[in-house]
C-alpha cells in the first residue's frame, strides 16, 4: 500500500498475525480510506488524528474488532457498537467474524469512522462517572502504608488504570489471592503502566 499514512510496523504486524488477517486487512483499508494515521500502539495497529487516538483493530478468540476510544458519543443508527467490558464507559467495538462482513458494512463503517474524527476535531470527551462504590482493597492499601513510592505511583495513574486495578484486585474472594495480586503488579504500577500494558 502506497499510502503515507501507513506504517512499516503495522505492515510487519498484519505480515505474521496468525489469526483474523484478512479481516484485519479489510478493515485497515478501509480506516486508511478515511484519512487517518496509522501507528502500531499496545502491539495492535492503531489509527489516530492529529496524534489523538481514534480507533484500533483487535483480534480476540472469536471475532475480530474496530475498537473507537470514544465510541460512547457515536450515534449507531446501525446498534452495531458493544461495551468491550462491563465496566468499558468510553469504548465501543464493531465486532466482525468475516471479511464479508466487513465488506457489507464498509459504507456504514467509514460513517462510523468519520463520526469518530468528528468528535475530535470538535474535542469532545466522555463525561466519566465517578464510581464512588469502587473502594481500594485492604491489601492494596497496606501495600500502600510499606511503600509509599507505591501510592504516589498509583495516584499518578489515569483514573482508568486506577479502576482496573482496584476492580481486578478486589474480585479475588480470598484476601490471600488479592495479596497476590498487589505483590504480582506492584512492579507495573511503579513504573507507571496499566494492567493491561
Amino acid at each position: 500500500m502506497a499510502n503515507s499514512r501507513t506504517n512499516s510496523k503495522v505492515e510487519a504486524y498484519l505480515r505474521n498475525v496468525e489469526k483474523w488477517q484478512e479481516e484485519m486487512e479489510e478493515l485497515r483499508n478501509s480506516i486508511l480510506d478515511c484519512g487517518l494515521t496509522e501507528e502500531l500502539k499496545w502491539k495492535k495497529p492503531c489509527y489516530t488524528f492529529q496524534n489523538n487516538n481514534i480507533a484500533i483493530i483487535q483480534g480476540f478468540k472469536k471475532y475480530v474488532a474496530l475498537m473507537f476510544f470514544k465510541g460512547s458519543l457515536l450515534k449507531d443508527p446501525n446498534e452495531v457498537l458493544v461495551k468491550p467490558g462491563e465496566n468499558s464507559q468510553a469504548q465501543r467495538q464493531i465486532r466482525f467474524t468475516n471479511v464479508q462482513e466487513i465488506e457489507e458494512m464498509k459504507t456504514s463503517l467509514k460513517a462510523y469512522i468519520n463520526e469518530a474524527i468528528e468528535v475530535e476535531k470538535a474535542g469532545l470527551e466522555v463525561p466519566f462517572k465517578k464510581n464512588k462504590e469502587l473502594v481500594i482493597p485492604e491489601e492494596l492499601k497496606n501495600k500502600f502504608d510499606e511503600t509509599p513510592d507505591l501510592k504516589t505511583a498509583f495516584e499518578k495513574l489515569t483514573p482508568g488504570r486506577q479502576r482496573a486495578y482496584i476492580i481486578f484486585i478486589s474480585k479475588a474472594k480470598q484476601s490471600k489471592t488479592r495479596t497476590s495480586r498487589v505483590e504480582k503488579y506492584t512492579q507495573k504500577i511503579l513504573d507507571g503502566k496499566g494492567l493491561n500494558d
